[in-house]
């Protein structure tokens, strides 16, 4: 069994082009319930209590992409295959003297914690170990049908003594083998095969990320909705340049918000919202307009926060929507922008999020145009837990 004196690292390969996925971006990179799916693979390490230290291989040419999944973490830049990826991985991973290493896939994002801790405990008894899922279909190949007794589909992440893994990667560089335990298996040496994970899914096509997100969906059941509301005096502007602000954008207008910061009365709603749904207080609690760091500050910081607290506990922003409610200036012209600001700050697929607008058809001091009121509701999943 595993002593607190063993090390254990992860190293997640990340390198792949997924040409087979198409899309903007490479398949680890495309978002998954508001977090690319490379971000749902470090989690799952870097939050689990037996792991001590986390790598990532990546395509040089991902460096961008890699920084919004990963934020501060440092790549390792992978090589033109899989194999030589892995082996840069090992090579880097080396000075921190791991006894035990978790190859996994970047595109296998729901790999859960008990899956990680059953290769962990498995892997200090037999040095190599890999989850598979037994074949239950009907296996034909041209045409005749096969035996499937002892078949079975082979997942990551796959567990392996260091020393063995990393002299079989040298030992073997230069050949192609379709993952780890194959370079064991090359060499004669034995790999255990322990219950695999059935929602443990590759993703490969775009369609992936729909199975992947019900799967999700079944973990993430304690549904949370907030509500927010703020209001800003419309006033001239007392600075050169000074700009309306409203969902992240900058409006054309002969007035500006007041507040201490920005004030854009979207952003600030939408925080209000996210903070409901973890009850975690109000955008005044977390940044004090007493407090003179935010004193024209851009309120995407302040939505990023609460965003970044929700993320903390688990769980994922659903769907946002904001109104905004006010005479002029006119909303309809910049929605779409605003939309796509929000959805940017958030990391959210745009169809996720709601901007609306509304009049007061001339009464209050909206109608007066006095001010601007923004009102937003949130709905925010989180996995069932105890006290949170």
């Amino acid at each position: 069994m595993l002593n607190k004196n063993n090390k254990i690292a992860a190293l997640i390969v990340a390198a792949g082009s997924g040409e087979r996925f198409g899309g903007d971006v490479p398949k680890q990179y495309a978002f998954l319930m508001g977090k690319p799916v490379l971000a749902w693979s470090i989690d799952a390490f870097k939050n689990h209590p037996l792991i001590s230290e986390v790598a990532i291989v990546i395509h040089p040419d991902h460096a961008d992409h890699f920084k919004n999944a990963a934020k501060d973490m440092a790549p390792i830049f992978g090589g033109g295959s899989r194999q030589e990826s892995v082996q840069k991985g090992l090579q880097a991973l080396r000075a921190g003297q791991p006894d035990f290493v978790l190859i996994h896939d970047a595109a296998r994002p729901l790999v859960s914690e008990s899956m990680i801790t059953a290769l962990c405990h498995e892997v200090m008894e037999s040095g190599a170990v890999i989850p598979g899922i037994a074949v239950t279909d009907t296996v034909k190949r041209n045409g005749k049908t096969e035996s499937r007794e002892g078949l079975c589909t082979v997942q990551t992440p796959q567990a392996f003594n260091f020393e063995l893994i990393d002299g079989l990667h040298l030992k073997y560089q230069g050949k192609s083998y379709t993952d780890d335990a194959a370079l064991c298996e090359a060499d004669n040496q034995a790999v255990k095969i322990i219950p695999g994970q059935r929602d443990n899914i590759k993703i490969t096509h775009p369609e992936d990320i729909s199975l992947a997100e019900q799967y999700l969906f079944s973990q993430y059941g304690d549904v949370r909705t907030g509500q927010g509301y703020d209001v800003h005096r419309l006033v001239a502007p007392s600075l050169a340049g000074q700009k309306l602000m409203l969902c992240g954008v900058s409006i054309p207008h002969d007035k500006v918000l007041e507040g201490h910061s920005d004030a854009d009365v979207g952003l600030h709603a939408i925080t209000d919202a996210i903070l409901g749904t973890i009850c975690d207080g109000d955008i005044g609690q977390h940044f004090s307009p007493k407090d003179s760091r935010w004193k024209n500050a851009d309120s995407a910081t302040f939505l990023k926060h609460a965003a970044e607290l929700v993320m903390s506990r688990g769980g994922v922003i659903a769907h946002v929507d904001v109104t905004l409610v006010c005479e002029a200036p006119k909303i309809a012209p910049h929605r779409g922008s605003m939309r796509q600001r929000i959805a940017e700050i958030l990391q959210l697929p745009l169809n996720r999020v709601s901007v609306k607008a509304t009049t007061t058809e001339g009464l209050g001091f909206t109608g007066r145009g006095e001010g601007i009121a923004a009102q937003s509701i949130v709905t925010v999943r989180l996995p069932f837990r105890s006290g949170q």
